[in-house]
């Protein structure tokens, strides 16, 4: 009899835990847990991202984090309208991070010439923090003095961007005019417009 009872409880306890697992295995199967999602998409698993089957990039309060300068291809292209009395650049930064991120402010710039780094001056105009889409691009304008002087002024030979809140740098070709004129600094200062201040694409 002390055999019969153990063998009948030993499967009971086998026919409950097969039970356990059939029903765990149905349970995943209608419900997969979004880890798996976030992994598949190279996104972080982290309490910021639980839940979201993408990956957005976002923190905790939802908010898209900063674009960093490795995560965004920057270009520049002159865009001065003939007989403008300043010369403008729009810079272009285009999203290539794999996820959403912002940009806050006013980037960096400065020109680089002959004579040195000329460091460009912010509008003042009121900077909006941008939430830029995986993919998507956003402007900024750079304006300058036109050389008109007659001289030969200081001659661009590249411009540096740095992105805002961010420390790394991308120098690019200057697409502008050939060179800036040579002013005690009572002309027309170089100046760089906040973020979206040239349009911004769909």
């Amino acid at each position: 009899m002390r055999v019969n009872k153990l063998t009948v409880a030993t499967l009971a306890v086998v026919a409950g835990l097969s039970l356990t697992a059939c029903q765990n295995e149905e349970d995943i199967a209608a419900d997969p847990k979004p880890v798996t999602s976030s992994a598949a998409t190279g996104g972080d698993t982290d309490q910021g991202q639980e839940g979201t089957a993408t990956g957005t990039g976002s923190d905790e309060d939802g908010k898209a984090d900063d674009c960093r300068t490795d995560e965004l291809e920057v270009t520049a292209s002159d865009v001065t309208i003939e007989g403008d009395t300043v010369g403008t650049v729009a810079v272009e930064f285009t999203n290539g991070a794999g996820r959403d991120c912002t940009l806050t402010g006013y980037a960096g710039v400065d020109l680089k010439t002959n004579a040195g780094s000329l460091s460009a001056e912010r509008t003042g105009e009121k900077a909006p923090s941008v939430v830029l889409k995986e993919g998507k691009s956003v402007w900024f304008a750079v304006t300058y003095p036109v050389n008109d002087s007659g001289g030969s002024g200081a001659r661009v030979t590249g411009l540096v961007v740095t992105p805002p809140n961010e420390t790394k740098s991308v120098t690019l070709a200057w697409p502008g005019s050939a060179s800036v004129p040579v002013t005690d600094g009572s002309g027309t200062p170089v100046q760089v417009g906040p973020i979206g201040s040239a349009g911004q694409g769909d």
